[in-house]
């Protein structure tokens, strides 16, 4: 009978993994060569990737440890297992292409093609180009999550998809299901109307008229590019010093910023180890999406590098939800597009100020709906056990959006986990803290030193917390859509 492991034993195989991983998705997003095959990934370690190790594990005595140590263990357990399946589907996604007007657009360049180089008409070509290469790269797709539903019943024991995301985020998904669905429903009035407007100035289409590629078009706020800065990307991040933070002197945190053809052109945090090394990964497009993109991944990697390295492995690298990660992410990226920043830092116009802090408030209501209708769409597909039918998702992104979505690109918009959730839970998280920094600072607070004391204060404690533990410990009070809603109803109202 073999010996069972201790927790630090357990803590450190595990570190050892994640850390293999990270490195592996790092070099695959920079397009570098890989440090691994992605058969050697796990070479050496099938015993400890075990339901043996699962059994270790539950009978350790610290509670919280091992709810986070358990799921390390099966997230590896699940990609273990699925790795063929996905390193095929990877290969044939990374050759499918479509043909619009003699121009090859790969699946990774649509977000970028989209936002800068298409038209009105290439975009109905490319929905005609994508619907048929979701058909055919379909099967693939279906077959990968069919066997990790599998694998959660059937080996590791859960009751379903839904059971094992509950087990792991601790959240509880029927209530959130039900309060995305009111507050959507909610602000209906609020949004339908202003978005319709701003189709029909900027593209000459109602809303109705027009599918989730022109969505990305419109939502890049490239119509403003005219007055974006002259300033580099250099220049732009100095604004950290009024928090004290220097972003070329913060251990831990790595920019690579450059514009190398290999690169994906989805700018990315990558964590390898808190607080040591993370890596933030963008290929600069031009204009406002830049900096948008720019300061949400500063989010993330600010958090990780500040984060205290007297916590324990577990409490620093092993969450199991990254709601409170992207509450971050959400603050420095909105901030960025605030009045006081445009005004005072970046030298706009007052009536620019307001009118692009506008638009991207209303950007910003659009991509919340996006995130709310997706959770919707999945809770609901996951709820009922059929994959196979993308209806539904596109009834449903098109009831809230307003935007046409292709039902047989359903399985490639699903992002494991119900993570849609945690962006808009990081969403309404983001609007607390700014609520809380301007009743404590004023208005300004962005470009209060005290602002960097009160951050790297929240950062400091990590991981230790999930989303809703971190508000109640920190005195801000319940987890709460109010602060949302108070903003947009009066920027929009």
């Amino acid at each position: 009978m073999k010996r069972r492991l201790s927790l630090t034993e357990i803590e450190n195989v595990l570190y050892h993994l994640n850390y293999r991983w990270s490195l592996e998705s790092l070099a695959l997003w920079k397009g570098a060569a890989v440090p691994f095959e992605p058969y050697k990934l796990y070479e050496g370690y099938d015993d400890f990737i075990s339901l043996e190790t699962l059994a270790s594990i539950d009978s350790l005595e610290d509670e919280a440890a091992k709810m986070r140590l358990r799921h390390a263990l099966i997230d590896h357990y699940l990609q273990r297992s699925l790795l063929p399946h996905e390193t095929e589907m990877r290969t044939w996604m990374r050759g499918a292409s479509a043909d619009v007007k003699g121009e090859k657009i790969y699946f990774k360049d649509i977000i970028p093609w989209c936002q800068n180089s298409s038209t009105y008409e290439t975009r109905r070509i490319l929905e005609k180009e994508t619907s048929a290469l979701c058909k055919f790269l379909r099967p693939f797709a279906l077959n990968y999550w069919e066997i990790l539903l599998e694998i959660l019943r059937d080996e590791l024991g859960f009751e379903g998809y839904i059971d094992y995301c509950y087990q792991k985020k601790g959240v509880d998904y029927p209530y959130f299901y039900r309060v995305i669905k009111d507050l959507l429903e909610e602000v209906d009035d609020l949004y339908f109307p202003a978005m319709d407007l701003w189709t029909r100035r900027r593209l000459g289409l109602p809303l109705r008229d027009l599918n989730r590629f022109d969505a990305i078009k419109l939502l890049s706020l490239s119509e403003f590019n005219g007055v974006f800065p002259e300033k580099s990307m250099e220049e732009l991040t100095a604004f950290f010093r009024y928090w004290d933070i220097d972003l070329n002197e913060t251990p831990g945190l790595y920019l690579d910023l450059g514009r190398e053809e290999a690169k994906s052109s989805q700018a990315m945090c990558f964590i390898l180890q808190i607080p040591e090394e993370s890596y933030i990964l963008m290929k600069p497009e031009g204009g406002w999406i830049d900096l948008e993109t720019l300061w949400h991944e500063l989010g993330h990697g600010l958090s990780a590098v500040f984060t205290s390295p007297d916590l324990s492995v577990v409490d620093r690298e092993m969450a199991t939800s990254y709601s409170l990660s992207e509450s971050f992410a959400f603050l420095l990226q909105n901030l960025a597009l605030s009045e006081p920043f445009l005004a005072r830092y970046l030298g706009l116009s007052r009536v620019d100020s307001k009118t692009l802090s506008y638009y991207k408030v209303l950007k910003d209501l659009s991509i919340f709906r996006r995130y709310g209708a997706k959770f919707l769409a999945e809770y609901e597909m996951f709820s009922s056990g059929n994959l196979s039918d993308g209806e539904p998702y596109a009834e449903m992104m098109a009831r809230y959006t307003g935007f046409y979505y292709q039902p047989e690109s359903h399985l490639f918009d699903l992002v494991p986990e119900f993570y849609c959730l945690d962006y808009v839970l990081g969403w309404l998280g983001e609007a607390m803290l700014e609520s809380h920094l301007s009743r404590e600072l004023g208005a300004d607070w962005m470009f209060r030193s005290q602002t960097g004391a009160i951050l790297r204060r929240w950062w400091k404690q990590g991981n230790r917390y999930d989303i809703f533990e971190f508000m109640e410990n920190n005195d801000l009070g319940p987890l709460s859509p109010k602060p949302l809603l108070e903003r947009w109803h009066r920027v929009l109202g």
